[in-house]
């Protein structure tokens, strides 16, 4: 099937029903993740669809879409919960560790409230309010000011000079979306802010990103793919991604979500 064929039957299928997902196209079209994304960014510059996060709807509407930490928290599960095992392998005792705002940081970080003698900076409401239920002694944590966002970040200059204030061994960072071109992308413009301050601040800057984050963009980059010194990710993303990631992260993680112990 030709590319042009091909981006005519994902049309079809856009405007049928409203809106298509990635993988289903994949397996109704029978080719792979990569050119689909490719497919749907080469439509969405031409104006005919919209690409939203693990896929498109029609055209219209906001040019950019920030879904509520709600309708965040039951996607890729599985994923999420080994992503966070995984990074909860990097952490140790005595460390000062930041987590961004969003539905992966707040997974990850219920696994490290079992860890001791760490202190937590984070401008995510969720994640603070998850270490107020049980607080530990030997456990810190700092919650920057700011405004709020629908995911449930504090954002805007307060948050950013309280960041700005601290060094952080680590940086965990969930993201909306990432590109090789663009990088990691949120479409918020004052988060974005916010996000580059963690990054700036920490000495080890980690994303937490399941597969349905790669070919999603926002509006605004945090920072390029090569800034990511390690990168946890599911077996879900397809070869030919790992590959290209490999090749710009410090270092790709790829763990299977089958073996998750969630």
């Amino acid at each position: 099937m030709l590319a042009s064929q091909r981006r005519s039957r994902i049309l079809e299928e856009v405007q049928r029903s409203g809106a298509v997902r990635v993988s289903a196209l994949v397996e109704h079209l029978g080719v792979s993740d990569m050119t689909i994304r490719r497919d749907l960014e080469v439509l969405a510059q031409e104006g005919r669809l919209r690409k939203v996060h693990g896929g498109a709807v029609l055209p219209g509407g906001p040019s950019i879409e920030e879904p509520g930490f709600a309708a965040k928290s039951g996607r890729q599960n599985p994923e999420k919960q080994a992503i966070a095992a995984e990074a909860l392998r990097l952490v140790e005792p005595g460390m000062a560790v930041g987590l961004s705002g969003g539905t992966t940081t707040w997974t990850f970080a219920r696994l490290l409230r079992d860890i001791g003698d760490i202190t937590v900076v984070t401008n995510s409401v969720q994640v603070a309010d998850l270490f107020s239920v049980e607080p530990r002694p030997d456990q810190t944590v700092v919650l920057t000011g700011g405004i709020r966002t629908p995911s449930e970040a504090l954002v805007g200059p307060f948050a950013v000079a309280a960041i700005r204030s601290v060094n952080l061994d680590l940086m965990f960072m969930g993201v909306h979306g990432m590109d090789l071109r663009s990088g990691f992308t949120t479409p918020n413009l004052v988060e974005a802010e916010t996000d580059r301050a963690f990054v700036e601040t920490s000495r080890r800057f980690v994303v937490l990103a399941d597969h349905t984050k790669f070919g999603v963009l926002g509006i605004s980059t945090i920072a390029g793919i090569d800034a990511a010194d390690v990168l946890i990710t599911d077996s879900g993303l397809a070869e030919e991604y790992r590959t290209a990631l490999r090749d710009r992260v410090g270092e790709l993680i790829v763990v299977d979500a089958a073996e998750s112990p969630g």
